[in-house]
């Protein structure tokens, strides 16, 4: 009976250790590498050369792609990952992911509740995603994109289109409530 539960607290330690744990070791790793490497190229001993010149450096991009030439230049970089397989699946997805919080082209700024089945009381919180789904043969519904709490996953759900309703609050307060899991928002 005690070694189930030591078992179980440390499993529960674990699955909190853990993601936190490789998180900060990978943004550890990713800048103390790139501030040893900056280190050899330009032969100084600058603490934190590394994060400046990396945010120098995310500044100018975002100067430079304001404009008709380095949106051209993205457009080729574009074409070019989305050629090779592995490469491709990784790129898109990622970047999907950082314009639909991010970008120009946000894609979770409709917040809605959805029914779970007609006639239920219980709802869902989530995001519409796509208005038409006459492609899958599904006219009468809509996808509303439902992340989960505390995690930056989350599922597409198909929901008949009277059974979701407009929340009258800004998509941010909505994204808030539901990755708080209802605690904040």
């Amino acid at each position: 009976m005690i070694i189930k539960k030591l078992i179980a607290y440390f499993l529960r330690g674990l699955l909190v250790f853990a993601p936190v744990a490789l998180t900060i070791a990978l943004v550890v790793w990713v800048f103390t590498g790139l501030d040893q490497l900056l280190r050899n190229l330009l032969q100084v001993e600058i603490p934190g050369l590394g994060l400046a010149i990396t945010l120098g450096v995310i500044f100018l991009i975002g100067v430079l792609t304001s404009n008709l030439l380095g949106r051209r230049f993205v457009a080729c970089i574009d074409r070019l990952f989305n050629r090779v397989p592995l490469v491709k699946m990784l790129y898109g997805s990622l970047k999907d992911l950082i314009e639909a919080f991010a970008g120009d082209k946000k894609r979770f700024d409709r917040p809605v509740v959805a029914r779970i089945a007609a006639g239920a009381s219980a709802c869902v919180v989530g995001f519409v995603t796509r208005d038409d789904l006459a492609g899958l043969g599904l006219s009468d519904y809509i996808a509303v994109y439902l992340p989960q709490s505390y995690n930056f996953a989350g599922n597409v759900v198909l929901f008949p289109k009277d059974a979701v309703t407009a929340l009258p609050i800004p998509a941010a307060e909505a994204m808030t409530f539901i990755v708080s899991g209802g605690v904040a928002g």
